[in-house]
C-alpha cells in the first residue's frame, strides 16, 4: 500500500471511529488491561463498537493493552472471525469447498457479484451487503451453500440466489 493509500485509509478510519467509540474501547481496555490472555476478547469487543478492526483501532488497543502493534495484528488476521474492512448490513458468503464446488458454487459467487456489483471482500455502495468466499462451512450435505449471516442455505442455484438475497432488504 502506497503512503497515499494509508494516508487515505487512516482518514476514513478517522472518520468512521469516533470519539464516542474511543471511549467504548477505552472502557473494554478498562476492564480487561490486566487480564492474561484478554486480547482475543477485547478484539472482539472492539470490532462490535466499530464494525471491523482498522489499524488505526488495532493500534490504540495495542497502546492500551501495552503490547505490540504486531501482535495485535496478527490475531486479528489468524482469526476469521476478525474483519479489517467494514462489513455490510448482510454478509454473504459463498463456500468453494469441493463438494459445493462441483455443484457449480462458482456460477452462484459470479451472479451475486453481477448483480450487486461487487467483488469478494467488497462492500456494496449503500452497506448493505459484503461478499465472502469460504473454503468450507462444514454442510457439504447441503452443498451448494451461501450463508447470509446467521442463516443458511443449501441446494441453491444460480438462477434463484437473489430471490435469497432480496429476504435482506
Amino acid at each position: 500500500m502506497s503512503n497515499e493509500a494509508v494516508a487515505q485509509q487512516t482518514a476514513t478510519d478517522n472518520e468512521v471511529i469516533g470519539p464516542e467509540m474511543y471511549r467504548k474501547i477505552d472502557a473494554i481496555i478498562e476492564k480487561y488491561k490486566d487480564k492474561p490472555g484478554s486480547l482475543i476478547p477485547v478484539l472482539q469487543q472492539a470490532q462490535d463498537v466499530c464494525g471491523y478492526l482498522p489499524h488505526i483501532v488495532q493500534r490504540y488497543v495495542a497502546k492500551g493493552m501495552k503490547m505490540s502493534p504486531s501482535v495485535v495484528f496478527g490475531v486479528a488476521t489468524f482469526y476469521s472471525f476478525f474483519t479489517l474492512v467494514p462489513r455490510g448490513k448482510h454478509v454473504i458468503r459463498v463456500c468453494l469447498g469441493t463438494a459445493c464446488y462441483v455443484k457449480r458454487s462458482e456460477e452462484i459467487l459470479e451472479k451475486i457479484k453481477d448483480e450487486l456489483d461487487l467483488e469478494v471482500g467488497e462492500i456494496t455502495r449503500d452497506k448493505k451487503y459484503s461478499l465472502e468466499a469460504v473454503r468450507c462451512l462444514g454442510a457439504c450435505g447441503l452443498a451448494p451453500v451461501v450463508v447470509i449471516g446467521q442463516d443458511t442455505y443449501g441446494d441453491v442455484a444460480a438462477t434463484k440466489v437473489m430471490d435469497i438475497i432480496k429476504k435482506y432488504e
